[in-house]
Parts: structure tokens; sequence; C-alpha cells
């Protein structure tokens, strides 16, 4: 099975400029001599803060991994700094201020926000503030991450985000319940006209035979978007004795089925419910979706329930509706604008109940969410990938763990094969080859294409990419990644067996780069959790990607691993690994050697005039 990513503008440049005669060779044999790894811990991945030459990077500090694994740490700012810009819970709010500086600055203006994010690292919002491209053009790309405290998005611009390479989450699962109960509790109050019973009573009236209300029991409810809410108002409504149907495109049919509901089309959802519960987010799509067609379709007398946005329903629409009496009632908790004027003819409605967007409003929610979306950002300022973010591919946490030293390699090959390429025709298209044991459908690769994409393009460019904007560079670029799954016979235990990447139409800075089909070919493969090259072009090597790696394609005769050593020795260069491949014995071989610093001019210049060595080239990682 194959995926394909594709685009058609410019293409990438390295600024690289050697090229050498091209060493076809086969059938490898090799030799390697390496530092034990087995209790090297590897590090945390960092996935989206810019690495640029070093491996590793989070917001606040520069990072490098030593061959020891210390962690060498250069102070570049105090702290993240945090801007919530809607009120947060206490614990969200101490959470975040264990980790950086907090500015709580409330009823900011556009302008006002503009200014502030500049300085700012991190961005907290509820529904009120409009985070929009302009927001993330002020930020001049320091912004990393943007909140939202609550599920929807629709007040982010999400394709801006993505193109400035800032991630967003939100706390999608704290007040799933808070605003399920609050979409029952309007179903429940306006089915017996609490609401206006309450206001009777209190004006000093006794009108029992006006608030005469309606029986749920035996009732079909019509659930618009059988999501987290949605799946919670069924479950709630089935308990209530009512008959639930629902609409969600996106729904699988077995989740719905085990909930007892039935997945219907919208318009037989909307045409056979005597209650319509709304669920579905705010989009191009959804936007007044409900509308003056739409409420003609309905059955007379129908009650409508909204808990989720005000934008998906023709609030004029509604109005004329509710005048003709073809929606009886209207239960609403948000609304186009909010708050919406005082002298809205739908909020003085007779037949209208309406509260000011408490669907999250609970003490238990708001500490819930306050905690969620705290743990979120400081997740993404540290580099981690949140599970709740929605312009990043949805990985699993348990996927995401067992991935980990998968991702450091891939953006490591990514590294190593960009600076194989010498400068002329740019690189336009790359083909990545996982091998795997397990069956393809279950090999989820976006992760690791993000990473071999960020490997690709930082190194030779000023772009920051991350899994977040890493097909959109791509695109941008010119750059055609493809992908290819291919199942052998091994242990099912690790998710891959190693990851190959082939650059083609390229001329290589060394010539046993090339593999017999004429591409740069380089693979690497996990071990003992690190990542290691085991293939250069059509040779067979061994050696760890901890640090900096020197490739020579040497003749075949004793002592070169002392001559080569020596040299590196005498500048205290340390080597970490080192392996030979070679095709045949006493013909040509690569020398593989991984040094934990870089060495100088002249060392490098000293390894190239080493009789039997053919060809070098310096990796740097």
């Amino acid at each position: 099975m194959a995926s394909t990513f594709s685009s058609s503008s410019s293409t990438l440049s390295p600024a690289f400029s050697i090229n050498n005669n091209k060493l076809l060779a086969s059938c490898p044999s090799q030799i390697s001599f390496f530092r034990s790894s087995k209790n090297f811990v590897p590090p945390k991945i960092k996935l989206f803060v810019s690495t640029r030459t070093r491996i590793h990077a989070s917001i606040g500090t520069t990072t490098r991994i030593t061959s020891n694994a210390e962690v060498e740490q250069t102070s570049r700012s105090t702290k993240p700094r945090i801007l919530v810009s809607e009120k947060l819970g206490e614990a969200g709010l101490k959470l975040l201020r264990s980790f950086g500086e907090v500015d709580c600055s409330y009823d900011l203006s556009p302008d006002q926000l503009c200014t502030k994010i500049s300085q700012c690292d991190a961005l907290i919002v509820r529904s009120g503030t409009k985070v929009s491209r302009a927001v993330f053009e002020a930020s001049k790309g320091r912004l990393k991450v943007v909140g939202r405290a609550g599920v929807g998005i629709d007040n982010v611009d999400l394709q801006a985000a993505t193109e400035f390479g800032c991630l967003v989450v939100n706390a999608p699962t704290a007040n799933t319940i808070a605003a399920a109960e609050h979409g029952i509790a309007l179903l429940a109050s306006m089915a017996r006209n609490v609401a206006q019973a309450d206001a009777s009573i209190k004006s000093g009236k006794w009108l029992r035979n006006k608030y005469v209300g309606v029986s749920l029991v035996g009732k079909t409810l019509a659930v618009m978007g059988f999501g987290k809410v949605g799946s919670e108002v069924a479950r709630r409504a089935k308990g209530l004795g009512m008959n639930v149907i629902a609409h969600d495109p996106y729904a699988p049919a077995d989740r719905a089925r085990a909930a007892g509901v039935e997945l219907v089309s919208f318009d037989k959802a909307i045409s056979t419910a005597h209650f319509i519960s709304l669920h579905m987010p705010l989009t191009p799509t959804t936007s007044k979706i409900f509308n003056d067609a739409t409420f003609s379709k309905m059955k007379p007398g129908v009650r409508i329930i909204n808990v989720a946005r005000g934008g998906v329903i023709d609030e004029d629409a509604l109005v004329r509706a509710l005048d003709k009496g073809v929606v009886a009632q209207a239960a609403l908790d948000v609304f186009a604008k909010e708050p919406p004027p005082s002298d809205s003819k739908l909020v003085q409605h007779e037949n209208v109940t309406v509260t000011p967007h408490l669907g999250a409003s609970t003490k238990e929610a708001q500490e819930g969410v306050a905690v969620e979306i705290a743990e979120a950002v400081v997740g993404a300022l540290k580099g981690e990938l949140s599970a709740t973010a929605v312009n990043a591919p949805m990985v699993p946490a348990e996927v995401l763990s067992e991935l980990a030293p998968y991702v450091l390699l891939a953006e490591k090959l990514g590294r190593l094969g960009v600076q194989l390429v010498a400068g002329g025709r740019g690189i336009k298209n790359v083909k990545v080859v996982y091998r795997s044991a397990r069956d393809p459908d279950d090999l989820d690769t976006r992760l690791l294409r993000a990473m071999i994409t960020k490997g690709i393009i930082e190194p030779i460019s000023s772009s920051f990419v991350n899994l977040v904007n890493a097909d959109f560079t791509a695109k941008q670029r010119g750059l055609r990644i493809s992908e290819e799954r291919v199942v052998v016979d091994s242990s099912q235990v690790q998710p891959i067996d190693s990851i190959q990447v082939q650059i083609s139409n390229v001329d290589s800075r060394f010539a046993s780069g090339l593999s017999e089909d004429g591409n740069i070919t380089i693979e690497g493969r996990v071990k003992y959790g690190i990542p290691h090259l085991t293939q250069v072009g059509s040779f067979s090597v061994d050696v760890s990607l901890e640090g900096n790696v020197i490739l020579c394609r040497q003749v075949d005769q004793p002592g070169m691993i002392g001559k080569v050593g020596n040299i590196l020795a005498e500048r205290n260069v340390n080597v970490s690994f080192m392996s030979v491949g070679r095709t045949v014995k006493r013909n040509e071989a690569i020398m593989a050697i991984g040094v934990d610093e870089k060495p100088d001019k002249d060392a490098l210049k000293q390894i190239g005039e080493v009789p039997a060595i053919q060809e070098f080239v310096f990796l740097e990682l």
C-alpha cells in the first residue's frame, strides 16, 4: 500500500556542491565496532519546536544531546510567556504559573491582542477571543501554541495557525458531561415551560392552563452531531424513555448502534423528530444550515435545542418558523453574536428559552477545562504532541509512545539525506519506504513523514517545520513525498523494521550514497531504543546516530580504521561508533564513523589525504 503527497511549486536547493563518480556495489558484508548503548534511555521526543542544527530544543533553552546522554542547556530567555485572554479556573492558572510567566489580560481589543502577542509563546482563549490571521502575523513566529479552553475552535483561524507552524489545542473532554447535562436541562425545561411559568408566578400570576407541557416519553429526539456531547445527550435521552436517532456523516455506525441509536440522513432526522438537539461544529458547511428551507421540512410543532454554536441557525428564519408555529419552541444557549442584542426578536420571543452560553458552566467543568487546556499548552511548549491537537494528525498516546524512537530516526534520516545532495537541480522527489511485519493499514506514518520533511527542509532553509505545518511547507516548496509500506517477515513486537529514504533526480556529494537505480539511498533502524544508520547507497553499515557521522569510501585494506581513528584522536574528537561495510574482500568498503564532536577543517583535510580513502563526507546532525 502506498500513499503520496505531492505539489508543484518551487523546489528545494541545498547549499552544497560536490560531485563524485558513481559507484555501484552489491552483496555487502560488514564489520562493526561500537560503544554499548543497551542501557541508554532515549530523550523525550520534541515535536513542535524548531531544532535547526540541534537535535532537540524547547522554549527558553537550546539543548544538545551529548554522547553520554547529558543535556547541556543554554538559557535563551527566562520562562515562556503565556497570555490568558479570558477567565480560566485557578487550578489551570496554577499549573501554567509553575511553568511560565502568565499574563491574564481580559477583554482585549483586536489591536491590543496583536500588540501583546509578539511577546508571547502561548495564548489561551475561550469562545470570546477571535484569533485571526492578523494575530499570527503579529506574533512574528514566536507564538507556538493556541489553547482553546473548550471544544469549539471556530474562533481560531486554523489555516493561518498551520501556515505559521502554531499548534492549536482544545479541551474536548472536561466539559462534555456539563454540556450534555445542560442540553437535557433545556430539553426538559422547554417541554414543561419551566422558565415561562417561573417568570409568570414571579410577576404575580397563576396560569396553570397556559403552561401545559408535553411529555418526553415515546417522543423521537434527533441528535444532530453524534460526537462526545451528542452521544452523551443521546444516552441520557434514552434514559428518559425517548426514541433517539442521529445524523453525523463522520460517526461510526457501530458506536451509534452500541448506544441504541440509529444513524439516519439529515433530511430523515429533521423530518421525523419531535425534538431536535444540535451538537455540530460551526464550519462553512454548517453555517446557517437550519434556515427557511430546513424548517419547512420539519414536523409541525417540532422543538429545537441548541447548546453547540449559534451560527448553525439562521436566527431570522427561526423567528419566522416560531411565528408560523412550524417550530413550537426553542431552547438556546448559544447565539450567532454573543451577547445577542437586547432587542433581539429571538431572545424576546415568548416561546424561546435562553441561557447565556452556560453549557460548560459548572464548577467541576470549569476547573476540569482549565486543567486540561493548561496541561495541553504546557506539553506543547515542552515540545510534546498533545492528544487534543486540532491542526495536527490525531495520533493516539499509545502510538506516540511506541513511535518515539522512530520519530528521532525519521528526522535524522531526513537530515542525512539532504546533506548528501549536491547543489544544482534541487530536491523534488523523496520516497520513504517503511518495512514492517504489521499490516500496512495498522501502520500510522503521518508523524514519521512529518519528521522526515522537517529533517530535509530545515537544514537548507529558514523555515521552521513541525508536525503542524510539515505537509503545507513541503507543498509550498515543491517537495513531493511518496510513501510505501512493505510487509516483511519479522517480529511484530516492533512497529517498524526499517525506514528507507530515497532522493531521486539529484547529484550526490558522496557517490557511494547512490544506489544502483541512481537515487541517494539511506536506511535506518532502531536498536536498543537508539536510531542507527544501516545502509548508505548499496553498502550496509551499522552506526549509531547519537552524534555526527563521517562516511568514507576506501580501499579495503588493513589499518584504515586505525589511521582515521588516530587523526580524530589527535584532535580530541571522540569516536562513538565505527562500522565498515564492503561488497568484495580487499576491494572497496564504506567506513561509517560516529563522532561526538565536529572535527576541525585540518582533521577533515587529513582524512581526505589518506591515500586509500577515495571520497568522504562529514554529516552534521
